[in-house]
């Protein structure tokens, strides 16, 4: 989910110029409205307010997909003035989607309005900030957006830990390990001891950020000298394997080399925090496409490399599965209902961002920067480049079910980890159970959420 960059993202007042747009010597866009009829700058007030903000993003995609040269060039202009990168939660929300059509013109255009869209996005790049493991530790500290995930997962893990002198641990994990440390320093207080934790990761060859500054296996190495430090013995092992794929080289890898020992007294525990919805859905297909459009076609045609994905952790008969993602829906092939649902969930980091970051910050600037990498990745791409694929809590329940697993509540200690964690945030945040699962909420509406299920 996160991409970062050590600068902040450049202004499109100061590096995007389009076609009859009247310029000032320093190439900045005048606040004069060039079409007759057009609001002036005087007028645009009335666009600011967020309804509006993303009724206008909902007509530029509309142009865009309908290949509507002068009407994208006129709403984009309008948006251009309004939604500024240094502004209000809002417009910086707005400019986000502004960058990411801008993008998507650039992919799909045929007209010269287009073709210049193409030559100034070429400058809007979004690099990715390479974190340390220090930067990265604290960087997730910041928000509970990890953080909750992290706490509900490590307290269920702990709970279904106890009796096993062996746990073998499946992290599927955006963060890189990050909620393991926690996690040993529990066990490392067992009353009965610690176990011997063997963990296994995933190395994914997606450039999907947070990125990391060293590689697996040093990570590794930092990771069981943490473990040795506590007197925990820890077995760390990382098997090439991407989510293009479902993961199917991980799954073969632990089956082939008996890396799972269920029967031998061992529990399995499997962690997913944030990382399967980059595993391909039923809507994606890569058939050919054959008319004028660079994107490969999706259709109805199933891949099922999520389905496949649950049926074989199934197989392996886990003690618990763990699986916490963000409680939206970024499926649709229809382009304008994919952007409704991005800015109707996206707008909640940035609100949350002045609680807890001040303007000018690196780390502001990595938070932002990760969130426009999501925002162009749902609007600009399709096909298999579009690889962020939210699916709402419902649904993955519903696979999960499918899979033969049941789901199990959270404890009341695992609650009160969670409501003690929040209460070192902002106000906002807050904690809702829904049947067996928990919800973080910001303002009332659901952002992440934390579900455990065991073979049913």
């Amino acid at each position: 989910m996160m991409q970062f960059t050590e600068t902040p993202p450049p202004s499109l007042h100061q590096i995007t110029s389009f076609p009859n747009l009247p310029m000032n010597n320093n190439n900045q866009i005048n606040r004069t409205c060039p079409w007759p009829g057009f609001p002036t700058s005087k007028a645009l007030g009335s666009f600011g307010d967020a309804n509006c903000m993303e009724q206008l993003l909902v007509h530029c995609a509309n142009a865009i997909e309908s290949n509507d040269a002068t009407l994208a060039q006129q709403i984009l202009w309008v948006l251009n003035n309004i939604a500024p990168p240094d502004g209000d939660s809002n417009q910086r929300l707005t400019c986000g989607f502004l960058r990411a059509l801008i993008a998507r013109a650039a992919n799909v255009g045929t007209c010269k309005m287009f073709t210049a869209m193409a030559n100034a996005h070429a400058n809007l790049a979004i690099t990715t900030h390479k974190f340390s493991v220090i930067e990265l530790a604290s960087f997730v500290d910041l928000t509970p957006w990890h953080r909750f995930g992290f706490a509900a997962a490590n307290a269920a893990i702990l709970e279904v830990a106890e009796g096993f002198s062996v746990i073998h641990i499946l992290d599927l994990s955006l963060t890189h390990c990050m909620q393991i440390p926690t996690l040993i320093d529990a066990l490392a207080s067992r009353p009965e001891g610690p176990p011997l934790v063997k963990l296994t990761v995933a190395g994914a060859t997606e450039d999907v950020p947070p990125m990391l500054d060293l590689s697996y296996e040093e990570l590794g190495a930092k990771l069981v000298n943490f473990a040795r430090s506590r007197n925990v013995m820890l077995e760390f092992r990382v098997i090439p394997s991407t989510s293009s794929d479902g993961f199917s080289a991980l799954i073969e890898e632990l089956r082939v080399q008996h890396l799972v020992c269920a029967d031998s007294g061992e529990a399995l525990i499997v962690n997913c925090h944030m990382m399967l919805h980059y595993i391909p859905e039923e809507t994606l297909s890569t058939i050919h496409n054959t008319n004028s459009s660079p994107y490969p076609l999706e259709s109805s045609s199933p891949s099922y490399h999520r389905t496949m994905f649950l049926k074989s952790l199934r197989s392996l008969n886990p003690t618990i599965v763990v699986l916490v993602d963000e409680d939206a829906d970024f499926t649709s092939n229809n382009l304008v209902c994919r952007l409704r649902s991005a800015y109707n969930y996206l707008w909640i980091p940035y609100d949350t961002m002045d609680t807890f970051l001040p303007r000018g910050s690196k780390q502001r600037q990595w938070y932002e920067a990760d969130i426009c990498w999501k925002i162009e990745n749902v609007i600009a791409h399709e096909g298999p480049r579009r690889i962020e694929r939210l699916e709402p809590k419902s649904r993955w329940a519903q696979r999960m079910k499918n899979a033969n697993f049941r789901s199990v509540m959270f404890s009341e200690d695992a609650v009160s980890e969670v409501k003690h964690m929040l209460d070192e945030h902002a106000a906002g945040w807050g904690l809702k159970k829904e049947e067996e699962d928990l919800v973080l909420t910001w303002k009332g509406h659901n952002v992440v959420f934390a579900t455990a299920w065991v073979p049913a």
